[in-house]
């Protein structure tokens, strides 16, 4: 694939459009925008960075140099040698038109210091030249935080999903209450009652009885998660029964669900009961975004470290401005949506040790990958300098 014309090459071409006396002021103008944008980007505390397609670091703010300790001399160095929990060749694709896919997750650093990052890649769009923008908000300190902090965050979190949840229970009882207004003066007419009418009513007072008690069970799911009761478990057949009870819609929306297992799916120590709700909410999410069909693919992989599952869709995909909030309380996109869903699967699969990746591409679809560790995480660091063929050969072996 051809590269696409480098920033210089459209200067250079406004510059010969330009006369020689307005060349110098030009170029003044583009200065002071260059001083004034590194400015704020090094006032920020998330750590901005833009990487190439080979992983090179075209440029970084201040905060991401102080996160990753990153040298001066970036000629020899890629950021793969620094965030090493991140799938870099998957989220690489060097045969479409753009090079990279949408990507978040949370990772852990150990040098210079030991931090909790969440890691968000955003491709620069058509005219970015197969660069993408990736930024580092340091959580660490959320993580650790002391018992009765987060007893006094639980507190604040529960007031504020109590009233959401007030609010969003308002619009489905003020229907069921104008539906049943509307079954009870049918009945009082006696003889004029229309059977199909009054089974219209009835069927949309079930749904709106429905809509109230996913309300009610996301809710209680969110304010009291418990720690997850940790037994051997197959996670084949905790799978298989969150579509078992997803069968009728996924059937009614016309998708197409594949499983591909291996013969053999090791065990992993785990909660059969909270990993079977967030793996419903994630399919409940994955169904959500393809209203009109579509398909959804889940694979499972294993090797001597990790159990890999994926679930990936056909849907709209999500937008790079809503990547770093889906798993935030009543952040949603969806007309029917409570927004709590996916702040449920976050946590869950915290509280098991895993990480979760999500992938996407507007129009194209979704991916939710969760990594089970099976022997406890390994860290592997390359070290910094040395000819950039000896950094590609370190990773392939690794």
């Amino acid at each position: 694939m051809p590269d696409k014309e480098s920033l210089l090459d459209r200067l250079i071409k406004r510059l010969d459009m330009i006369d020689s006396n307005s060349v110098q002021a030009y170029i003044l103008h583009l200065s002071r925008e260059k001083g004034f944008l590194e400015t704020i980007f090094n006032a920020v505390e998330e750590g901005i960075l833009v990487i190439d397609r080979r992983l090179r670091i075209n440029y970084y703010n201040r905060a991401a140099g102080e996160m990753l300790a990153l040298p001066e001399d970036l000629s020899k160095v890629r950021i793969s040698q620094f965030i090493r929990d991140v799938d870099w060749r998957r989220i690489i694709q060097e045969d479409e038109e753009e090079w990279f896919r949408i990507s978040r997750q949370e990772v852990e650093i150990l040098y210079p210091r030991r931090r909790i990052i969440q890691f968000y890649l955003v491709p620069n769009g058509e005219d970015g030249n197969g660069l993408a923008t990736v930024i580092l908000n340091d959580v660490t300190e959320s993580r650790e935080k002391t018992l009765d902090e987060i007893e006094l965050e639980r507190n604040s979190i529960v007031s504020m999903l109590a009233g959401s949840v007030a609010h969003e229970i308002g619009n489905p009882l003020n229907s069921l209450y104008l539906h049943l207004q509307l079954m009870q003066r049918q009945f009082k007419n006696g003889k004029d009652v229309d059977i199909e009418d009054i089974s219209k009513l009835i069927d949309t007072a079930k749904g709106e009885v429905e809509r109230l008690d996913n309300i009610i069970h996301q809710f209680l799911n969110a304010i009291r998660p418990g720690k997850p009761k940790m037994e051997p478990l197959d996670i084949k057949s905790v799978i298989i029964g969150a579509l078992s009870f997803m069968r009728q819609e996924i059937q009614d929306r016309g998708i197409d669900v594949k499983c591909s297992w291996p013969d053999f799916i090791p065990e992993i120590p785990g909660d059969a009961n909270q990993l079977r709700q967030a793996f419903f909410n994630i399919i409940k999410n994955s169904l959500q975004a393809m209203p009109q069909g579509g398909e959804m693919e889940i694979e499972c992989h294993y090797d001597t470290e990790i159990l890999e599952i994926t679930f990936a869709d056909t849907g709209s995909g999500i937008k790079a401005e809503n990547i770093n909030t889906i798993f935030n309380a009543y952040k949603t996109t969806k007309a029917d949506g409570t927004g709590l869903g996916l702040m449920i699967v976050e946590r869950v699969i915290r509280e098991h040790g895993a990480d979760l990746t999500v992938e996407s591409e507007v129009g194209v679809g979704t991916k939710f990958i969760i990594r089970f560790y099976r022997q406890g995480k390994r860290f592997r660091m390359l070290p910094v300098g040395g000819d950039e063929d000896d950094v590609l050969e370190a990773e392939r072996k690794l």
